[in-house]
């Protein structure tokens, strides 16, 4: 008896992924741990119709904040507006990943 090990994956929009792997690449140029896992499973994305899996969007979600953190004061503002916006769009995907299909108030 064999058993595959199920991950939770998240489809995002195209946009969302080309615009994440960007960033990455910034984050894995400077450096900043963990980048370098979700940079490649972005790049490969549209190959997987922009399907990821859960953990991987958090990573790149943490690490693009890293980012934002760490050139705050180097970028426009606009770039860090971007980067960030991006790290929430990430973010936001996985907490609705996480939410309970039912609502729990008939429990």
């Amino acid at each position: 008896m064999t058993s595959s090990s199920f991950q939770r994956t998240i489809a995002l929009p195209a946009p969302v992924c080309e615009q994440a792997a960007q960033h990455l690449e910034q984050a894995a140029q400077r450096a900043i741990d963990g980048a370098a896992i979700p940079l490649k499973a972005f790049r490969a994305a549209a190959d997987n119709d922009f399907i990821l899996p859960v953990p991987v969007v958090e990573q790149a979600a943490a690490c693009l904040l890293v980012l934002a953190t760490e050139t705050a004061q180097t970028v426009r503002p606009s770039a860090l507006r971007a980067t960030i916006s991006v790290a929430l769009r990430l973010r936001d995907a996985v907490q609705l990943d996480h939410q309970p299909a039912l609502s729990s108030r008939f429990w």
